[in-house]
């Protein structure tokens, strides 16, 4: 299983066809999941109502991680920790938090927001899994 990042689904919507194909031939849809907060972003996001539907619906389809107590405070903690030094917000945090409690690689293209984190793994579409 992997957790994609926010930025992976914007990506599909704008018709990326590389992040498509990672996502539906490499990784595989029935094996990606997202948390709490990418689900929040996408919804909020919607420009209309048909968008949201569309959001909606394809949200429905994959496993959401829910924050729990652990990754709550985990993404606080690592907002204390980066604020200052790599300006982490707390979603971010919560995404990464998220990644790490279920021991899961994180698929962003984002990779600046959270490759100075130690306990990260980064997915990393080049290599083969």
């Amino acid at each position: 299983m992997v957790l994609c990042d926010t930025n992976i689904f914007i990506e599909i919507y704008r018709r990326n066809n590389i992040v498509r194909s990672v996502v539906m031939d490499v990784i595989g849809y029935e094996n990606i999941v997202v948390s709490d907060v990418t689900r929040a972003e996408l919804l909020y996001g919607a420009i209309n109502k048909t968008e949201l539907q569309m959001i909606r619906k394809d949200l429905n389809k994959i496993r959401v991680l829910h924050v729990d107590q652990f990754i709550s405070k985990m993404a606080v903690d690592l907002v204390d920790k980066y604020c200052l030094s790599n300006k982490t917000d707390f979603q971010d945090a919560l995404i990464a938090a998220t990644a790490i409690s279920h021991r899961m690689e994180l698929y962003t293209l984002n990779i600046k927001d959270f490759v100075f984190i130690p306990e990260i793994k980064l997915y990393q579409p080049n290599k083969m899994h």
